[in-house]
């Protein structure tokens, strides 16, 4: 078995090294705590809300898209379950099918203009990522006259999405590993995941070959926004309340983790581990400097230089694997 070639073609090679030397980074530099950084569970938490959502954004880029309306889609899931089931008092179930249709709704929208147009995706999401500012801010000062909505959860769930368990962690870090075994399946294992990456490699030859082309690229957008809609959703029935801020920063942060994942920024070249592990790496960067003795003020300095080293690792082992032929027995 040569395991140096496999891994050299493996995606997921850089954010494997990305991780370890942001792990050793903060315990030799930082003087961090080993146990103490593994056992924390605000790094965890905050790379599982991320997780959630880099997953279908991680997989439209590797299909040559991208969306950032998301970062509008968290406050908007939120904002929606709290209006139909706190404001208007509906049941819970009806509060929930409101936050995620709505997310499919975006994300259709997303998905029929960019396969109808010649607009890039990129413009197009922005669009939406306005308008949709706009429309929860509306919403939340108009039907309940506060941005700050409360929301009463009933037990199953709270349970189901708003627990706590262990040392304070979220119950959203159990739903973020169930979607990367099934994000992992859906790339590796099925057709469907063939198509993304040929959409990535070169859309008109895919489309030319049989590929749906629209049909994936519209899923993927519906996934993408509804991923977002569902982490505002646990976040509304974890807080009991919900404001009509937040969700911007997870604009950088998400696209961040997946580049640390090794997904091209191009296309065509990434996968579900890769995408798993950034992500892991990003949260520890971003959050394990709180466990250091190094001055928070240079957590920007360490996340911006992980990101770029990130990249040239990625392109490094991307080149690689174009350029390796297994040995000859």
């Amino acid at each position: 078995m040569d395991f140096t070639g496999r891994f050299l073609r493996n995606p997921a090679a850089a954010s494997v090294l990305s991780l370890i030397a942001a792990v050793a980074f903060y315990v030799i530099a930082g003087r961090a705590s080993l146990l103490e950084l593994g056992a924390a569970a605000s790094w965890l938490n905050f790379a599982a809300n991320l997780g959630v959502i880099a997953l279908p954004v991680g997989l439209l880029m590797i299909a040559g898209e991208i969306d950032i309306s998301f970062g509008a889609m968290i406050p908007a899931g939120a904002i929606t379950i709290a209006l139909l089931s706190g404001t208007y008092g509906l049941p819970i179930e009806v509060g929930m099918l409101g936050a995620l249709g709505l997310g499919a709704l975006v994300g259709l929208v997303n998905g029929l203009l960019t396969t109808r147009t010649r607009v890039p995706s990129l413009l197009i999401t922005l669009g939406t990522l306005t308008i949709m500012q706009g429309v929860v801010l509306w919403s939340a000062m108009r039907l309940a006259g506060n941005a700050s909505i409360p929301l009463k959860s009933p037990a199953w769930a709270k349970f189901a999405f708003g627990q706590m368990f262990g040392n304070g962690h979220q119950i959203i870090i159990l739903w973020w590993i169930a979607l990367v075994l099934a994000f992992g399946f859906f790339l590796h294992k099925t057709r469907y995941g063939n198509w993304v990456f040929a959409l990535g490699g070169d859309k008109y030859s895919a489309r030319n070959a049989g590929v749906p082309t629209a049909r994936v690229t519209i899923l993927l957008f519906v996934l993408s926004a509804m991923a977002a809609s569902f982490v505002g959703m646990c976040g509304a029935i974890q807080f009991n309340t919900t404001q009509v801020s937040g969700g911007m920063s997870y604009i950088f942060n998400v696209i961040a983790s997946v580049v640390v994942g090794g997904v091209l920024l191009t296309g065509g070249f990434g996968s579900v581990t890769g995408i798993f592990i950034g992500t892991l790496t990003f949260a520890i960067v971003n959050k394990g400097i709180s466990f250091t003795v190094i001055n928070p003020n240079w957590a920007n300095f360490v996340i911006g230089t992980t990101l770029v080293l990130a990249m040239l690792l990625n392109e490094y082992f991307r080149k690689k694997a174009l350029a390796y032929s297994p040995k000859k027995s």
